[in-house]
């Protein structure tokens, strides 16, 4: 191994490492959003203005500050100015609270909307934004709500809000998936309060406003019922903003879900006045860095299994937060079995598909085969959850009609890892189901392989793939990751390909040949094709010194908005770059070392 390999490897390491909580698991940090901010300023003006003045002052100032050079926003810091975001801002700067100065602002915004809608006219402004989401109306109905409640849409605004069926919610649960619902499986809070708000404003004529006046106080038991104890919906400030403001805007500021989420956005504002995307992804970095910790194991933590390492990496306290996050009951709020993992430890996670593969590959890392039990309900969770196409979707099976809900090829890959590790250590029944599943998993990648030899993931993405924002380098490593790992080297051996052919001239990797490199990206790719003896040595060479030439030797970990929140949302987290350095790096080191 290299000097400068390893000095950054043990660099990146310690870094990793430094990054623990208390309890001995990771947290990590989501990017602030002003999108977050301004829908929490709507929903605390909507609520009580002169009670929450000095929170909605300071998300002004927040969002003033951070207002594009175009006069635009973007989903975060580091993002190009998008027409959702900017509306949003736009808008809550008609939330005028003490001295905060917003013409300027609210003026050159404007002048960007124009620029991009075409003109101010609220008729046209609803097109767009109808347009950017088509059927799927998960965000677009919020987006215009939020915009109509701030006097961007005219007289009578609300006649431009799509109606949205809230009576639909009241419906057994089995029946969703066919009752097409026209927001995704996690937006039932958002149909309910904005449907219901659309109701109150617009009312229809004929036998609908008799049903939806009927349905309504069973529609807000439910909404109760379903909220976290924490008062955020998915810990999401947007989601519960817009459940919030809805409700407030329809007669219902004493909804007891009006007290807890409105304490949710006091909580969870940040020191500078701004809200993140989401609370934490703990769970998710915490199987994450568990897995990079794991590429390279050093010291006695070579030994498969091992709890307690000399090097600082006491194993057991993560061993035992994880297993802690496992769900022991069927789910309020997606109706989801017990078994999943979610993405955080917080009351308003959802058991989802990406973060219980996650989990189990850590779980197995951690303590090899023994905790079978919770193993075979992960697997089991998993299983239930396969669509008909083969695919794993991320919450719900049978949602198919609306994007976010649909099978992945990056989670289906994240699943198979997870089926092969435990495969051989489940009782018979269970494995005669995970030979079935990845049977049908395999087919599932093979129908979505593009042309190219690629794949594209769900819940990732590249700013600078402006034709459709997806990101083939990511997905792509996933799949082939998993190939790899379940001997399935033909269907695997497109991927790789594209891998190697759309590596930079700089050595790195982006979203595809010619976007920028990213730390993010190009560790992914790393980690991905060092442990494949066909690749060559110095495609990896020049990736390895383009990583570490990036992360100044394993110290200094610049976050790029790779990834995708609810509703295509850009965030990024703090610690993907340095997660999946160490892990790149370790593969490599691995690699070299054998």
């Amino acid at each position: 191994m290299s000097p400068a390999l390893h000095d950054a490897y043990l660099n990146a390491r310690r870094a990793l490492l430094a990054e623990r909580t208390a309890a001995g698991h990771w947290e990590g940090e989501l990017a602030t959003s002003a999108l977050s901010t301004a829908t929490a300023i709507v929903a605390l003006d909507q609520v009580d203005r002169a009670r929450h003045a000095a929170r909605i002052a300071g998300g002004l100032r927040w969002l003033i500050a951070h207002q594009n050079a175009d006069g635009g926003w973007g989903d975060t810091v580091k993002s190009a100015s998008n027409i959702s975001t900017t509306l949003l801002c736009w808008s809550a700067l008609t939330r005028s609270a003490g001295d905060v100065p917003i013409a300027a602002a609210e003026t050159r915004a404007a002048h960007w909307i124009r620029d991009y809608v075409g003109s101010l006219e609220p008729g046209r402004i609803v097109e767009v934004v109808s347009a950017r989401y088509g059927k799927d109306r998960t965000f677009s109905v919020p987006i215009l709500m939020l915009c109509a409640l701030c006097g961007r849409l005219g007289p009578r605004p609300w006649r431009r809000v799509l109606p949205l069926p809230f009576e639909l919610a009241t419906f057994p649960r089995h029946w969703f998936a066919a009752l097409r619902l026209p927001v995704v499986s996690y937006a039932l809070p958002a149909l309910i309060a904005i449907g219901h708000a659309r109701f109150h404003h617009e009312p229809p004529l004929g036998p609908w406003r008799l049903i939806r006046l009927l349905a309504w106080p069973r529609a807000s038991r439910l909404l109760e019922t379903i909220q976290p104890d924490g008062g955020g919906f998915l810990e999401a400030a947007p989601l519960t903003s817009f459940v919030t403001m809805a409700l407030a805007s329809s007669g219902q500021k004493g909804h007891p879900v009006v007290a807890r989420a409105v304490d949710f956005l006091e909580r969870s504002v940040r020191p500078d006045g701004s809200w993140p995307i989401d609370t934490n992804l703990a769970t998710w970095v915490t199987s994450l860095a568990v897995k990079a910790l794991r590429s390279y194991p050093v010291g006695s933590e070579r030994e498969p299994g091992l709890i307690g390492d000399a090097t600082g990496f006491d194993q057991k306290p993560v061993l035992d937060w994880l297993l802690g996050q496992q769900y022991r009951e069927r789910h309020p709020f997606t109706d989801a079995a017990p078994g999943g993992w979610a993405w955080t430890d917080l009351p308003g996670g959802v058991p989802d598909a990406d973060d219980t593969p996650g989990a189990l590959l850590a779980l197995r890392l951690l303590s090899g085969a023994e905790h079978r039990d919770e193993a075979a309900r992960g697997v089991t969770w998993l299983l239930d959850l396969q669509n008909r196409d083969g695919g794993i979707p991320t919450f719900c099976r049978g949602w198919g009609a609306l994007p976010f809900d649909r099978s992945s090829p990056d989670l289906t890959a994240h699943t198979l890892r997870a089926w092969h590790l435990w495969e051989a250590d489940l009782d018979e029944a269970n494995r005669q189901r995970i030979v079935a599943g990845k049977s049908q998993a395999l087919a599932y990648l093979r129908r979505e392989q593009r042309a190219d030899g690629s794949w594209v993931p769900l819940w990732f993405g590249n700013q600078h793939l402006r034709r459709d924002e997806e990101n083939p380098t990511y997905g792509t490593a996933m799949v082939v990751r998993a190939l790899i790992d379940l001997g399935e080297t033909d269907l695997a051996r497109g991927g790789l390909a594209w891998l190697l052919a759309n590596q930079n001239p700089d050595g790195g990797w982006g979203g595809g040949l010619g976007t920028p490199s990213s730390i993010e990206e190009t560790a992914l790719a790393l980690e991905t094709l060092a442990p494949v003896a066909a690749v060559p040595a110095e495609a990896l060479r020049r990736g390895t010194d383009w990583l570490i030439g990036a992360t100044r030797g394993g110290t200094d970990f610049p976050a790029s908005p790779i990834g995708f929140y609810f509703a295509k949302l850009w965030y990024y987290e703090r610690l993907y770059p340095l997660v999946w350095t160490v892990g790149a790096l370790g593969a490599v080191a691995a690699r070299e070392e054998a």
